[in-house]
């Protein structure tokens, strides 16, 4: 069993998106398709979804019947979206111990259907999180002072960094949007910041540049706080993102922790995208 919120198995937090129930369904046909206990695989699947409403399943007349009783259960099931995704994971997760012969979904592919519909919910084995309470911090769509070409890649690169995480890839997950903050930091290439020229091409360059034209400002403090960021994921000892991990050193991110850096570097991407406007117009 999944660990979450228990008052959630009494009283639903709200029911699974859309899109969830009919892709669960067809994995579940492909694992059916595996030799030739089709029937029985989808008994196993309905047991589990009928436990999810509280009732319990009777072997059915056929593999086709059992099909539909199938859906009927989950159907029902999907009132109670946390329970619904405990369900599938767990009926995939016994499956896997009882019959290793039979390939089943990953925790990786579970979690690419849930943020494929976002649905809200991501598998941390053996924990079920709510992202609610994880959102990812919103970066300006349409900063006025970057191109259209700009915003997109912006866009896709935010986009990537969170189906890497959705999927629990963490350290690609980090590296790609520590990739964009470096990327963002090259649009102030030759700015004219009132008191000096940006001259820097790389990241730390151009955030020594600003620092040094905005000395005892808040830009100045905040480009303390994403160098020193910058300096330890990247290190070998530290978040080992940019030049390797350091095999007898080197530091596993964690699933809250990449969520900890993510949300940092997409706060910071975003300010300093706003200063970049403000800075422009000046």
């Amino acid at each position: 069993m999944l660990k979450f919120n228990g008052a959630w198995r009494f009283d639903t937090p709200g029911p699974i998106a859309n899109g969830v129930s009919a892709e669960f369904s067809t994995l579940i046909g492909k694992i059916a398709a595996q030799g030739s206990h089709q029937q029985a695989i989808l008994e196993h699947f309905k047991n589990f979804f009928a436990g999810a409403t509280g009732s319990t399943s009777s072997w059915s007349s056929s593999a086709s019947w059992a099909e539909s009783d199938l859906e009927g259960y989950m159907s029902d099931a999907a009132a109670n979206a946390p329970l619904f995704i405990e369900a599938f994971y767990d009926a995939c997760e016994t499956l896997h111990h009882t019959h290793p012969d039979h390939a089943v979904p990953d925790v990786a592919v579970i979690n690419r259907v849930l943020a494929n519909h976002n649905a809200g919910y991501q598998i941390r084995p053996p924990d079920l999180v709510s992202q609610n309470a994880q959102e990812a911090i919103e970066v300006t769509q349409e900063p006025l002072s970057l191109d259209q070409q700009a915003q997109e890649i912006i866009q896709q690169s935010l986009k990537q960094s969170e189906q890497l995480l959705a999927e629990g890839r963490t350290r690609q997950a980090v590296q790609e949007i520590l990739w964009l903050l470096e990327t963002v930091s090259t649009a102030f290439q030759g700015l004219d910041t009132g008191s000096g020229t940006v001259q820097g091409k790389y990241f730390n360059k151009i955030a020594d540049d600003l620092r040094k034209h905005h000395k005892g400002q808040i830009l100045d403090q905040v480009l303390a706080w994403v160098t020193t960021l910058h300096g330890y994921l990247s290190s070998p000892t530290g978040g080992g993102i940019r030049h390797g991990t350091d095999l007898s050193k080197g530091i596993i991110i964690q699933p809250n922790e990449a969520r900890l850096f993510c949300n940092l570097i997409r706060s910071y991407i975003s300010y300093l995208m706003a200063e970049h406007a403000r800075l422009s117009k000046a």
